[in-house]
């Protein structure tokens, strides 16, 4: 038996991996933007937004565990323990970060073996991926647009996901910059000037807007508008830093840069 029994999970990518390890059971609250799986909206208590939450209604759920993530919980996190509960932040931002936090979820509720098989199911599609992107010998450029006000750059885990599928991120001097401030691109020419061959939006919460990017002013002239390479891929496939990311995210990256291959 887990020696946690009422686990409180903040953030999409925790409710994910509990349940594809068959920890679901211990769930006692969830983030109200968990999309995988789609049965746990309907199973489980929604206690929190991401950034924003109500401590009485974490604490309502009795937790004797919180899962949360990033800097953006923090001050949550602070009030979550003040309040005598256990807390495990976590601040992944890699596909490494992805696994180890995988490992991590496995060693608290006691699915160590069940933790170990889904990161190799992981890595097997991150290798299959690469031996894939590996026979290319052109490598398109790659914007990734986060958010369009301000524009902001892809994150870590994204610019490395662009990688494995063959294309580079034209911004890889912001993705491993953690808050998404740090990643604003000031001058909108400067895409421009770095002539992406593909564009990818995922603005996170809402719908991407192909048509409003195309008409920015020079864009243009950008090769990707220029000859049809604009995408969306959905926020809830990437900018989650768990399985879909890789299972979702990186196998869209890997549709749309083939596709691009097949043009040259």
């Amino acid at each position: 038996m887990s020696q946690y029994q009422r686990i409180a999970c903040l953030s999409t990518e925790a409710v994910e991996v509990m349940y594809a390890i068959g920890a679901e059971d211990l769930i006692a609250g969830i983030s109200g933007y968990t999309v995988r799986p789609a049965r746990a909206r309907d199973e489980k208590v929604k206690i929190s937004g991401f950034s924003s939450a109500k401590l009485e209604r974490i604490l309502a759920v009795k937790p004797d565990l919180v899962l949360a993530y990033s800097n953006m919980q923090a001050d949550l996190c602070k009030e979550l323990i003040s309040a005598g509960v256990e807390v495990h932040c976590f601040n992944q931002h890699s596909v490494d970060g992805i696994y180890k936090m995988i490992a991590t979820v496995g060693l608290l509720t006691e699915r160590v073996a069940e933790a170990a098989q889904l990161t190799v199911t992981l890595q097997q599609t991150v290798q299959a991926v690469k031996a894939q992107s590996q026979q290319w010998t052109r490598r398109p450029r790659v914007y990734f647009e986060e958010w369009n006000e301000p524009l902001m750059s892809g994150i870590g885990w994204v610019s490395e996901l662009i990688r494995i599928a063959g294309g580079d991120d034209i911004f890889p001097e912001l993705a491993n910059c953690y808050s998404g401030r740090e990643r604003i691109i000031a001058d909108p020419l400067e895409v421009v000037r770095r002539a992406p061959d593909i564009i990818i939006g995922s603005w996170c919460g809402k719908k991407f807007q192909p048509d409003q990017l195309m008409q920015r002013e020079g864009w243009a002239q950008i090769p990707a508008v220029q000859h049809g390479q604009v995408f969306e891929i959905k926020s809830p496939d990437i900018l989650s830093p768990g399985p879909a990311a890789i299972q979702h995210g990186l196998l869209q990256l890997q549709v749309l840069i083939s596709g691009w291959q097949q043009q040259q």
